[in-house]
This record gives C-alpha cells, structure tokens and sequence, in this order.
C-alpha cells in the first residue's frame, strides 16, 4: 500500500462547502475500502479539468465517496490520482485534455484494488487544495483539486514515488528460496499477460495488446494443464496493471521453473510480422530490439513508478553468477519455443531469436522468455491473433516445446551432476 506523501502538503485545506456539501476527512489514509459497499463509477459528464489563471483545476466526479490519493511525479511531470475501486467507464483521456495543461492522460486499475488516473503536464503545477466534497441526499461525491503554477525546482521538491515500487523491486531482487524438485514432479510454469488495467499496450481499433495477451495466456494454461506435467500460474488474471518488478517478484516467490512473458505489439517504422523470441541481453540484437525493450521498460514509470532504484554491487555480482548458468537454458528455452511454433505451420519472423535488455526477463535463476506472438501493426498478424483456431495452434506450438526442453533440461543437468 502506498504511503501518502506527506511533503505535498496534500489535503491542507478543503474547499468550502454548503450546507447540501459535506467534506471528507482531509487524510484518506483513515477511510477503509470496507467502508464503502460497491465499487463507485464516474460521472464522466461533471468530471472536468479547465485550465485557470495561474494553473489548473480539476472535479472528478463519483457516485459514492471513496478512499483516494495524490501524488506528483517527475521526467514527465505527472499528477497521479488514485481511487479504491473506481470505474472509469464513460471517461476517456481525450476528454481530460481539454485542460491546456494536460498533455496526456491514462485510466485503469492497478492490482492491488485502487484505480489510477495519470495525468501528464506540460508545465510545472503545484497542488494547492485536494479535497472531497460528498452529497448527503444523493450520496454523490466530487473530489477537487486545485493547481497553481510553480517553479521546475518546487515541483520536484514535491517528488515522492509510491513506497510499495520499491518495496517490488528490491522483492525481484531477492531470489526465492530454492528446494529440491523430486523427481518427476510438475514443473511450475509462470505466464505473464503483458501489460494490463492502466497500460493498455498497443491498440489498434478496438483490440488492445492487454486484453488479446490474457486470452492468449488463459487458453495456454489450460492446454498446459491437461498435460498433467505442469503447474501454471499467470502474474495476472484480470484487466489489472502489474509492474514488470512485481511480475519478477511473483515468480521468484512461486518457486518457478520458467518463466514465459507475452506481447503483440506495434511497430511505427519498417514491417515486422510474424512470432518472436526474446532472451535478455545487455546489448540488443538490433535498434528494433533495444527500442521495444525501451518502450517496454518506461511503462512503470508513466504509469506512476519510479524503480529507478539499482542493485548494490554484491547483488550484481551474485546475479551475474546465477545468470551463468540461467542465460544458456533461457536460450536452449527460445530455441526450442521458436521450432515448436515453425512445426506448427504458424508464422514466425524472418529473424525470430532476439535480445534486449527487458526488465521483465531479469530474474537471476529462472529460465526465462519474451514471446512477440505478432505485430498488431502487421494486417496478417491481427488476422491471425484474433483466430481463436490460430491461437490453439501457436499454444500447441509452445506446449510442444516446453516438453521437449524441459526433457533436454533435465538430461542436460543430469550430465553436468555426473
């Protein structure tokens, strides 16, 4: 849970009410979730942002009062906003804008039950008043925020990134406590959905990376159970975001034996068509690589997470040790996924082994992959990731090939023990 930062002077004043207009406590941190009873939705009609003289002001409108919180943070300059259980439905980004200040706005959950509204500035702004303004008859609530402008300094004087980001990366850092296997036992597979709730990925229509990629996921599982050599967890199971450090973390917790991420993104320039596998590598294969692994990595911080925070030298060092003998298994791993999907008749890229350096392939001792199951931006490939017979056919495809390395794996450790 984050802690409410307590350098922005957050809920100083209220705003004057009248007598239909009761005001919340001005600390959040007091209200429970179980105080409320539904998850409140937005009235996207009196939710409002109007650029003032000297800032800006902003109404977000609910239908019932709930626990929330602000924060500011920088490179870009944001102003978060999250809710317990809030619906966005009827509110776009598009209408946020409308506020000269705001260059750019995102709506979602987040996995831990609160939601997030992320708002880029285009200018330094400072929160003046934050309040809650609830409505006795009806039930109603408003909260009203009020920025004025500030200096580049003063704003990132404000500047205190959620707790709970660290507190998610210093978890992936630390590997998971590891137990002997017996023998034939199933092997835990963990799969990551990418992206999810606030982070949408890449979109094209009405068909987003998020939701195509937790389709993907869910039938995958399924054909992996009914193998009966596998244990499958997903790091997400709902429309929620979850950072790539926390996606680490769960698999390290979940004592995983491999660990399998999943995407179908855009590419603005050049083709890309066709499956490909990612391992993790310092140096990219390509500039396509290192720009995707980019995009891929910044997401937690536009969303609202600083882990900036970076592993003392005595944890790089023990991690490049674990990755010695990680690395070669995580390729072994690509190669065999990358033949399991060509035998499927199913496309694959003209160049599908790659690397970068994703943070969400970083766990020390874990095998593990980035799966492009497509490009969205490729006419062939949104073809094919909507077929739910194309996807039966690319999950074959894997399942194949985790069985045939996880075979090689183990012979491979029994001649090295010998």
């Amino acid at each position: 849970m984050f802690r409410y930062p307590t350098i922005l002077a957050m809920f100083v004043a209220l705003l004057a009410t009248s007598h239909s207009a009761t005001p919340l406590s001005a600390q959040p941190a007091s209200i429970s979730p179980q105080d409320f009873s539904a998850r409140a939705r937005i009235d996207p009609d009196r939710t409002l942002s109007v650029e003032t003289d000297d800032g800006m002001a902003l109404d977000v409108a609910l239908t019932q009062a709930v626990p929330y919180r602000v924060f500011t943070l920088d490179d870009p300059m944001r102003i978060i906003l999250d809710f317990r259980a809030v619906t966005w439905d009827g509110l776009t980004p598009k209408r946020l804008q409308r506020a000269a200040p705001i260059r750019a706005a995102a709506l979602g959950q987040l996995a831990d039950g609160w939601s997030r509204m992320v708002l880029e500035i285009d200018r330094p702004l400072a929160i003046e008043t934050a309040g809650m303004l609830t409505d006795p008859v009806e039930g109603t609530a408003t909260v009203q925020l009020r920025l004025t402008a500030t200096t580049a300094q003063a704003f990132r004087a404000t500047i205190q990134p959620p707790k709970s980001a660290s507190d998610a990366a210093r978890a992936a850092r630390t590997p998971a406590a590891q137990t002997k296997k017996p023998q034939g036992a199933p092997l835990t597979v963990v799969l990551d959905p990418g992206h999810g709730g606030i982070d949408v990925g890449a979109q094209v229509g009405d068909l987003k990376e998020a939701e195509l990629t937790l389709t993907f996921a869910r039938e995958i599982k399924e054909i992996l159970l009914r193998t009966g050599r596998y244990r499958v967890l997903l790091t997400r199971d709902e429309d929620s975001f979850v950072p790539l450090e926390t996606r680490v973390a769960f698999a390290n917790q979940s004592g995983a034996d491999l660990f399998i991420s999943l995407h179908a993104d855009t590419i603005a320039q050049g083709n890309a068509s066709g499956a490909t596998v990612y391992t993790l590598s310092a140096q990219a294969t390509d500039i396509a690589s290192e720009k995707l692994a980019e995009r891929h990595n910044r997401q937690d911080l536009l969303i609202g997470l600083d882990l900036s925070a970076q592993d003392d030298t005595v944890a790089r060092v023990l991690m490049d040790l674990a990755r010695l003998d990680t690395a070669p298994r995580s390729e072994n791993l690509a190669q065999a996924i990358v033949q399991g999907i060509d035998q499927t008749g199913a496309r694959i890229s003209n160049r599908p082994l790659r690397a970068s350096g994703f943070s969400v392939l970083k766990s020390p001792d874990i095998p593990s992959v980035l799966i492009e199951l497509g490009f969205l931006s490729d006419a062939r490939d949104l073809q094919d990731l909507t077929s739910a017979n194309w996807r039966a056919r690319m999950a074959t495809g894997i399942r194949n090939a985790l069985q045939d390395w996880s075979d090689q794996d183990a012979a491979r450790a029994t001649l090295l023990r010998k």
